[in-house]
């Protein structure tokens, strides 16, 4: 038992202790954090403050849940010359992320198609646990792994102006395919362009409530038109990658003293620590560029029932992430490796990374809900920086582990759910039994939370109509 003390409102603090480097910080109010005891979030918080090199404290985030080795909705950084790199910190799904598509179509127009056109995105885009589509060459998925959603782009599946709307512009600069398996780049062959399964989604929504016109007008953001939201990651290719990496690590520093072998690691600038930094940035890439893909396709969709109706890309987020940022560090900028872990970056108003679309309102921030609740869309506030490493809330969260959803609830709970909010649902029963609302916390607390403690600001709410789960 460890002693969690109130800050202020939605704000806790772990100190350290023990062998822990730095205390932990937890963004949450009373009735999230209740939820967050519930399982090992808050020891794998721990497990985390005791890495080497860790800086200022870890975060966790209003979503945070129990994940593998990190928890998930958890923030650390580290010091660029005494710090380390944990393949489990980061996870399996790198670059698992969200890509908000936005419509001049209104709700009207829409559902009379509804059904047609979620039974399309179903036929065209494949989904499923190893599911793939059309196999790529070995030279080509390499050329992906290191242009990302550039390669989308040369290639005909989107235009320049997506990549504005894409964090890192789509493409993470140091991958070098050579640091990847050949194991790995097999498993991703036919797999760009695919959904995967698990939590994995194409959510189409309408734009229900607008809390920023400003802002919102920026985004191409309209009360009442249709929005799709695509989620999904790496697939084969970066689960690979880690299960490559967690090994070589392993073998070569071991787990001795580790809190948890889970959260093995490398130093930084360590031969390994390197060439994992490069496997897991041509992982993002590949993500990036199945997301732009899968893009691609839901516009052909589109365009076959509203040939005249225009979409854009609103913003295409990270989750599972490691990146060099400057941070201010006891009271001095620094540069830092920041890992977020089932988290968004946030960044407010004018920092460098972010294109010229958005640098003068701020990052674009994607935050879905479960398939029968609100998504949101939020945008990046300055104070972030100082609180939460610029770092922001990615989801619900998961309430439940997928166990306890196959003992507990029966499918006629979940699609009673989906009937009474007039949803309509296409996917396997795995996936309609796992992504119920009912395994997930409160989004609308989740946002709260968010939006109280500055880490980003609400723009609008998604309701969700049509959904896809792989």
């Amino acid at each position: 038992m460890v002693e969690i003390k109130k800050i202020e409102e939605n704000l806790w603090k772990i100190e350290k202790q023990k062998k822990m480097q730095v205390p932990i910080l937890i963004i949450a109010s009373k009735k999230i954090l209740e939820g967050i005891k519930r399982d090992d979030t808050i020891k794998q918080a721990i497990n985390m403050a005791y890495l080497p090199g860790v800086l200022k404290n870890i975060v966790v985030l209003p979503d945070a849940h129990q994940g593998y080795g990190a928890c998930i909705g958890g923030v650390a950084a580290y010091d660029l010359e005494k710090g380390v790199i944990s393949p489990g910190e980061i996870g399996y799904d790198i670059n698992c992320g969200v890509g908000l598509l936005t419509t001049n179509i209104s709700k009207e127009e829409f559902m009379p198609k509804r059904e047609k056109i979620l039974h399309n995105l179903k036929r065209t885009i494949p989904s499923g646990v190893g599911r793939g589509g059309k196999r790529y060459s070995k030279e080509t998925i390499k050329k992906v792994l290191v242009d990302g959603a550039k390669w989308a782009i040369d290639n005909g599946y989107g235009t320049k102006e997506d990549l504005e709307r894409i964090e890192e512009n789509g493409r993470m600069s140091g991958a070098n395919p050579e640091d990847v398996s050949e194991r790995a780049i097999a498993r991703g062959l036919p797999q760009l362009g695919t959904l995967g399964a698990g939590n994995h989604f194409i959510d189409i929504m309408v734009i229900d409530e607008i809390y920023d016109k400003d802002t919102a007008k920026v985004f191409g953001l309209e009360k009442g038109k249709i929005g799709i939201m695509i989620h999904c990651g790496s697939r084969g290719l970066g689960h690979q990658v880690a299960s490559d990496y967690l090994k070589l690590t392993e073998d070569k520093y071991g787990t001795k003293d580790l809190p948890d072998r889970e959260l093995v690691y490398a130093p930084i600038n360590s031969n390994i620590g390197q060439k994992y930094l490069s496997a897991m940035r041509c992982s993002a890439n590949f993500a990036f560029c199945n997301r732009q893909m899968i893009m691609h396709e839901i516009r052909k969709i589109l365009k076959e029932d509203f040939p005249d109706k225009k979409s854009s890309l609103v913003y295409d987020v990270c989750h599972n992430i490691a990146k060099i940022e400057e941070h201010m560090i006891d009271n001095k900028k620094k540069n830092v490796l920041v890992v977020r872990k089932g988290a968004t970056r946030s960044f407010g108003p004018g920092r460098k990374e972010l294109s010229e679309v958005y640098r003068k309102v701020g990052q674009p921030v994607l935050i879905p809900g479960s398939m029968s609740t609100n998504s949101f869309v939020l945008v990046g506030k300055k104070e972030a920086e100082t609180i939460s490493f610029s770092s922001s809330a990615h989801g619900a969260g998961r309430a439940h582990s997928r166990s306890w959803t196959h003992k507990t609830l029966n499918q006629k709970q979940v699609k009673d759910i989906l009937a009474k909010k007039n949803i309509i649902l296409e996917g396997s029963f795995k996936g309609t039994m796992e992504e119920s609302e009912l395994s997930y916390k409160d989004v609308e607390e989740v946002i709260k939370v968010t939006e109280k403690a500055n880490l980003s600001k609400k723009v609008a709410k998604l309701k969700p109509i049509a959904v896809m789960i792989g």
